[in-house]
């Protein structure tokens, strides 16, 4: 079901405004559980059209569209900074991620393969040959957050062309025009539009239509635990692709080069406004070095411009919205009434809050214990590595931590020792390429994303033998 055919069939429309200042960006069709009913029905044709896809076409569709987000470049920027909450500069960089994740997808896609079986290990088997191989799963639903309205959706997309599924993409209600703009590109470079459709509607009207449908095979979704919990609850006996964030620690040692780990988790703490599931959340640092560092990330702080997002010189834009923005700040102040002291920042209206530093941030408040996903981080002065693991142990969450030292021998226990999907030796927590695995433990989900690692989610094994 093409797009144009969703916004005729839907009886409403979703207005997409800009969280800087509320001026309207665009409207959207509000599809309702009739258009889902169209929309899953093209998606089963979409996955035939897929499968039967050979390798070849499907990299010449991927190739082709980064090379037309790539075209388009200024434009998508553009859009992702006016629906959304990144400056223009941050917006370019994820434009330019996301031609890096396509063509990535049209490498992984001549990998999608299988290995020989030595069926004869087997006494009796000495005449059977044969060999697994990976198929498609079929159709998938992707519901993807606002944070980043154009690689998410190109790390589920590029992935699911690649191994010859169908896609149906529900984007967040406030950033959707990125993925519309996508899944454009993806029609004009020849894909067929029933193998991409994107839906645009309020995630608690449809998103429970489109998990528990039989008809899709698997569900990737990135976003909060709340909902992650409710989409485990409604999708049944499917494969789940869980991102459900994080709540990042990131740990600084006496022997740590201070300047260097100031710079990394200030832009891990502040990018974005902080809305990132890798953001910078708890500092954990010895106490030898705990003034110093509070010093140098205080004046880095402080550096930071808000402003405008299509303004060059901004740093950091705005919340997605004014609940988000008051949840922050309700964080930063249970931090505060518990103990804590704001060292940098702390005030805001509307959909702003200024970059914040928190300290001797108390184990028991929210900000030790939530993911804030917003510009607030806390220190959490230690006496010694093995306090600080236990620390950074101690959250639900565990998607990326971080160390920062001079000692082999320290780093490697923090790898050894810490729970978390990935560690990041000498740079903050917020560092991700598109290739690596990435996806986490505990309560931060289930299976992994990055391309090759995504394939491997949305396909199964399928082995033939051969009884000669």
């Amino acid at each position: 079901m093409t797009l144009e055919a969703t916004r005729r069939a839907a009886t409403d429309v979703i207005e997409v405004r800009d969280p800087e200042d509320g001026s309207l960006v665009g409207t959207v069709p509000k599809a309702g559980r009739d258009v889902i009913e169209a929309v899953l029905g093209a998606a089963v044709e979409g996955a035939r059209v897929s499968r039967s896809m050979p390798v070849h076409e499907r990299m010449t569709v991927l190739r082709t569209a980064a090379d037309l987000v790539a075209e388009r470049a200024e434009a998508f920027a553009e859009t992702i900074a006016r629906e959304g909450i990144k400056t223009i500069r941050e917006a370019r960089r994820e434009v330019a991620r996301c031609v890096e994740t396509l063509r990535l997808s049209a490498e992984e896609a001549r990998r999608v393969h299988g290995e020989t079986i030595a069926f004869d290990q087997r006494p009796g088997s000495e005449d059977r040959v044969g060999y697994w191989i990976r198929e498609p799963v079929g159709v998938i639903a992707a519901i993807t957050p606002f944070n980043d309205p154009l690689n998410l959706v190109a790390h589920k997309v590029g992935p699911a062309i690649a191994s010859g599924n169908a896609i149906v993409v529900k984007p967040h209600s406030a950033t959707p025009l990125s993925a519309i703009a996508l899944a454009e590109a993806f029609r004009d470079a020849g894909l067929a539009p029933a193998v991409l459709q994107v839906v645009t509607g309020r995630g608690e009207e449809i998103g429970d239509a489109i998990v528990s449908d039989q008809r899709v095979a698997m569900v990737s979704f990135t976003g909060g635990p709340a909902v992650g919990d409710r989409l485990v609850a409604r999708a049944g006996r499917k494969k789940l692709a869980l991102e459900l964030g994080a709540n990042s620690p990131n740990l600084v040692l006496r022997d740590a080069d201070l300047d260097a780990a100031a710079d990394a988790i200030a832009d891990g703490a502040f990018g974005a406004a902080g809305q990132n599931c890798l953001h910078v959340q708890r500092i954990i640092v010895e106490r030898p070095v705990v003034a110093a560092l509070t010093e140098a990330l205080v004046l880095r702080a402080r550096r930071v411009r808000r402003g405008r997002k299509l303004d060059e010189t901004t740093d950091m834009g705005p919340l997605i919205n004014r609940a988000a923005a008051e949840r922050v700040r309700a964080v930063i102040a249970d931090a505060t009434l518990r103990g804590g002291t704001v060292v940098a920042g702390g005030a805001g209206e509307g959909t702003w809050v200024e970059p914040t530093l928190v300290a001797d941030v108390p184990r028991d408040s929210r900000l030790a214990r939530e993911e804030v996903f917003g510009p607030a981080a806390g220190l959490f002065p230690v006496d010694s590595l093995d306090e600080a693991i236990d620390l950074a142990n101690a959250a639900e969450q565990a998607l990326h931590a971080a160390v920062f030292t001079s000692d082999l021998r320290s780093a490697m226990r923090v790898v050894r020792e810490v729970a978390a999907g990935g560690v990041i030796v000498n740079d903050s927590s917020d560092y991700r390429i598109d290739a690596m695995p990435f996806g986490g433990v505990k309560g931060s989900g289930l299976g992994r994303e990055g391309v090759a690692h995504a394939i491997t989610e949305m396909t199964t094994t399928k082995v033939v033998c051969l009884n000669l």
